[in-house]
């Protein structure tokens, strides 16, 4: 908590809205509504909702704005403490502009009032009865906001502490669900059906990248998942389009970030282990999820460990160890079956590989490698062929 503020925003709309009454209705005889605990009537609208269409975006904008960097928590939103003064600036702005469109607004309220009961002649009368003064209007339209710290008080009982501590558990959670929201997005307006896109469809994955950075310390599981979009965006040109396989990988990152409870533990399995590659089975999940087949490798879900590809030495084995396996496995069928001498002198000629092409045979971790006792001789060249007689 001592890393976070808290922001409150306090967004009043007016409704324009008032509850529809019997009288309000006109009946045909022998008409019946139902009594109220069967059925409501539900509410009547005084003016034209576009009229208050700006002061709902500026409410929106305004959550955009701590939502970028914060994420929700107690009725507000936790922001990092070194993001407190942009975010205030940012809400300053949208106060500002609330306050000149309310001032509009009341201008024309007269007017707008009006204008809808012309659109609706026939039901004047439930209008007119209904419209609030201008001075209750002026009251029900604001915009304010406020940034705190959060302190446990020294006098807490344990209940509190608990409480507080609940609360404080569910932010990771819903950090995660936020940001699968952002990607979802992203997915159906950018990504899904494109065969290539632009650096710019691609700002969300930015952003998503630094609100996650900015609240890694929310959560273990956050920092390595910085670490691996960090990777994918690394890949992206400057310029040009993006398509192919690089195209394919951010799709299946992002198919992976839409989903908080793969993407909790894939953060989880890279943080155990910073250097392994997603399993086969959630490189699956993610590209059985809609996105078609093709070639990519579990490198899309995370880093691949370098060292893996770097050449190494062949081990060294001695010729004597060579052979005694290679007589165990003579005397020896795959059933475990024993076998005579005869049995075995019928195999005139085994090709045998030199040690140290026999070195790598062994060392491999690869049960379907081809066994050397069928090698063909035909297929390897003649200084690497001894014939062995019994």
């Amino acid at each position: 908590m001592d890393r976070v503020v808290l922001v409150k925003i306090q967004a009043n709309i007016y409704g324009a809205r008032k509850k529809l009454r019997k009288e309000d209705l006109v009946l045909a005889d022998g008409s019946e509504l139902p009594p109220e605990d069967l059925a409501s009537l539900g509410s009547k609208r005084l003016l034209d909702p576009d009229q208050l269409a700006d002061f709902n975006r500026l409410k929106k904008a305004a959550e955009r704005h701590c939502l970028r960097v914060g994420t929700r928590f107690m009725g507000g939103f936790v922001v990092p403490v070194e993001h407190a003064d942009a975010i205030v600036s940012e809400l300053e702005k949208v106060a500002q502009e609330f306050a000149v469109n309310k001032a509009k607004f009341l201008a024309g309220y007269d007017d707008a009032v009006r204008d809808w009961i012309k659109k609706h002649p026939s039901f004047a009368g439930i209008i007119e009865k209904a419209i609030d003064p201008m001075a209750y209007v002026a009251t029900k339209l604001g915009f304010d906001f406020i940034v705190v710290a959060i302190r446990q008080p020294e006098a807490s009982s344990p209940k509190d502490v608990a409480r507080l501590e609940q609360q404080i558990d569910s932010i990771g959670g819903q950090l995660f669900q936020e940001v699968a929201n952002d990607a979802e997005l992203l997915l159906e307006q950018s990504l899904i059906g494109k065969d290539q896109v632009t650096r710019n469809a691609l700002r969300p994955i930015k952003r998503i990248r630094d609100k996650l950075d900015g609240l890694s310390f929310l959560d273990y599981r956050v920092a390595p998942i910085v670490t691996w979009i960090d990777g994918v965006l690394q890949e992206i040109p400057n310029r040009g389009a993006i398509e192919g396989a690089l195209l394919q990988e951010i799709m299946a990152m992002t198919m992976l970030l839409a989903d908080p409870d793969k993407l909790r533990r894939h953060g989880e399995g890279l943080s155990s282990n910073p250097s392994k590659v997603t399993n086969d089975e959630d490189a699956d999940d993610v590209l059985s999820s809609g996105h078609p087949a093709s070639p990519i490798s579990a490198a899309v879900i995370a880093p691949v460990q370098t060292s893996l590809l770097e050449p190494k030495e062949p081990p060294m084995v001695d010729p004597e160890d060579l052979f005694a396996g290679l007589l165990d496995d003579l005397f020896t069928d795959d059933e475990g079956e024993d076998h005579s001498f005869a049995d075995i002198a019928s195999r005139a000629v085994l090709p045998v590989a030199p040690p140290a092409l026999a070195a790598q045979a062994l060392g491999s971790d690869n049960d379907n490698e081809p066994d050397t006792h069928g090698t063909d001789k035909s297929k390897l060249p003649e200084e690497a062929v001894t014939e062995f007689w019994f």
